[in-house]
């Protein structure tokens, strides 16, 4: 009797077509979803510019088109959502600009932005980043965009452009860094001392959000991982291995402000690293000692003259006062315009 083929392979080749096919139908959906809502959008704006009354077009008229759209069409045309679709349209007065890897919702919580550089960044980034609904909400509201400007210093309009217009590249360690992190998510109280070791335990209990907080290409490795120089054994707090820099990434957790023994401690782990670590193909692992508070000048000749990569950044344990972060970034943009304007003309 001839033995059965197995069909193992064949099922598996069924699944790929099938997994194919969902996903396509899925993203064609989608596609489709958006340029409705943007036609319907631009209906909406054509009929209001051409009504005599627009005040009272704004009063009745999208009240009337939900009542209407909803009893024929069901749920999805509240008038919340009618005038989401006629701001999508007057933001995006070009349908080809429009992202097929983003969401209608997606869209509704950029359209809440008013600020077309911010807007841009958070764009961009929830399409490079493939960030989630939850996850662009959640970067938004702990001013991911306020915070990177006042991580780089004194940033300046072409700056901010270059952040709106590629979002966040990744080439350099430094691109990694943020300053402040915000562990918000952890619940832990902001007024009472925390003990290093409760502070791990708490981000390893919500490591898919501290890996959000900590950006793109970050992979967990792991806690408390070994160190041996001459018999003795350290411990590194936490490592994780960003896939596009192709490096490690050693975390030291401190619950006090920085000091130049955290510098001397993270440095020996990374020429560890470096010299029994790292694969061929690793790039120089980099450090960050995440601290309550740091100050320039400890930072300077702590840091300052060593070879590895190694970085001091503030955590806090709430999130950032938003008004007083667009504040600063007003202030730091107001700056860099006088000074420009004080810049002398050149001949062309």
């Amino acid at each position: 009797m001839n033995e059965l083929t197995p069909i193992a392979p064949v099922i598996q080749e069924i699944k790929t077509v099938l997994e194919n096919a969902r996903s396509n139908v899925a993203r064609e959906v989608n596609n489709e979803l958006l340029t409705a809502y943007w036609n319907i959008g631009r209906i909406i704006v054509e009929y209001e510019q051409s009504s005599q009354d627009r005040a009272e077009y704004g009063k009745q008229t999208l009240k009337e088109l939900s009542k209407e759209l909803t009893r024929e069409f069901g749920k999805g045309f509240s008038r919340a959502n009618l005038y989401n679709m006629r701001l999508f349209y007057l933001t995006y007065e070009k349908i080809q600009t429009l992202s097929g890897k983003l969401s209608w919702s997606h869209y509704c919580d950029l359209l809440a932005i008013t600020d077309d550089d911010k807007r841009s960044f958070y764009e961009r980034e929830a399409i490079n980043s493939g960030w989630s609904v939850r996850e662009l909400r959640r970067q938004i509201e702990s001013s991911l965009f306020e915070r990177l400007l006042l991580s780089r210093g004194d940033a300046n309009k072409e700056q901010v452009l270059e952040l709106a217009q590629k979002g966040i590249e990744i080439s350099e360690p430094a691109d990694i860094i943020r300053d402040p992190y915000v562990f918000e998510f952890l619940g832990l109280p902001e007024d009472k001392p925390v003990m290093e070791s409760d502070l791990e335990k708490a981000l390893v209990a919500q490591i898919e959000k501290f890996l959000l907080e900590l950006g793109r290409g970050f992979m967990f490795v792991g806690t408390q991982q070994r160190v041996t120089v001459n018999n003795t054994h350290y411990y590194v707090d936490m490592v994780f291995y960003n896939k596009i820099l192709r490096a490690y990434v050693l975390i030291e957790l401190k619950t006090t402000k920085l000091t130049p023994e955290a510098a001397g401690q993270i440095n020996m782990y990374l020429n560890y690293y470096a010299a029994e670590v790292n694969d061929a193909d690793d790039n120089p692992p980099i450090g960050i000692i995440l601290c309550t508070d740091k100050d320039s000048i400890t930072a300077e000749y702590a840091l300052g003259g060593l070879s590895n990569n190694i970085f001091a950044s503030r955590y806090v344990l709430y999130m950032p006062n938003k008004e007083q972060l667009v504040k600063q970034v007003e202030e730091v943009l107001n700056r860099w315009h006088t000074k420009d304007s004080d810049q002398p003309l050149l001949d062309e």
